[in-house]
């Protein structure tokens, strides 16, 4: 996407959070582009898990603006309307219903979005099967659709949750450390994974494991004491001295 059409899905404007004096973000500012991938890096305590408890609506900010699709203000909805509004957010730890099968976790996934109350009263009418078997396909699950999910690899599980995130048709995914604990081989599965759906959806991805992030081969945003440190490709980051030894040295 050139830099003329480049469209801004998320402003974040001088975001400060102050907790009884630490400032877990200072002024933060950035945007996040349409159908991009964004990698968050920074060393423990930088801000990263505030940053998505900000526009997850799970912590409000002291200062600043959030600004969705160019009018929506989000920092005025609470953490279900957000999910409504096509934010998901997937944690470190996979999440799934692990009694229930691949098919099935990715259907209560998807009436989450279109009823966050009665999720686990679905009506089946309302759901899209083509769709879901689209997106099993898409995360590489296809041999395992009625199989419960507490069996899967965590890798799989991991790419099951990614299902989830689609499956509720989000627009904006924020995936917190989505390959910790997987195989080198797992990693990069999902490393291709992710540029697929980026070409679609727009990504945000928070991890520590450099070498997943650099074959992400997307903008990186290093942040550090709740600000923006640097920002550029891992080959450029690599170069910097304060990256280097606020994050990378270490």
């Amino acid at each position: 996407m050139s830099e003329k059409t480049k469209r801004e899905l998320l402003y974040i404007d001088g975001i400060t959070v102050d907790f009884d004096g630490f400032k877990a973000l200072n002024s933060l500012s950035f945007i996040i582009y349409y159908r991009t991938m964004q990698a968050i890096v920074g060393p423990n305590g930088a801000g990263k898990t505030t940053f998505m408890d900000i526009i997850t609506g799970r912590t409000r900010p002291s200062t600043g603006r959030l600004i969705y699709k160019e009018s929506i203000n989000l920092l005025k909805y609470d953490e279900a309307a957000i999910v409504g509004l096509g934010i998901a957010r997937k944690f470190q730890r996979p999440s799934v219903f692990p009694d229930q099968s691949v098919l099935e976790n990715l259907k209560l996934a998807a009436f989450k979005r279109k009823n966050i109350i009665n999720s686990f009263f679905y009506n089946q009418k309302n759901l899209d099967n083509e769709f879901l078997m689209y997106v099993i396909e898409q995360i590489g699950l296809d041999d395992f659709v009625y199989q419960k999910a507490g069996l899967l690899s965590h890798g799989q599980k991991q790419w099951l949750e990614i299902g989830m995130l689609l499956a509720q048709e989000a627009e904006l995914l924020m995936l917190d450390e989505p390959v910790a604990g997987m195989t080198d081989e797992e990693r990069a599965r999902t490393s291709e994974l992710l540029k697929v759906i980026s070409k679609e959806k727009t990504i945000i991805v928070i991890e520590h494991d450099m070498d997943f992030v650099e074959s992400l081969n997307c903008p990186v945003t290093v942040l550090n004491e709740g600000m923006v440190l640097a920002e550029g490709t891992m080959d450029v980051l690599k170069k910097n001295k304060e990256v280097i030894d606020v994050y990378l040295g270490r």
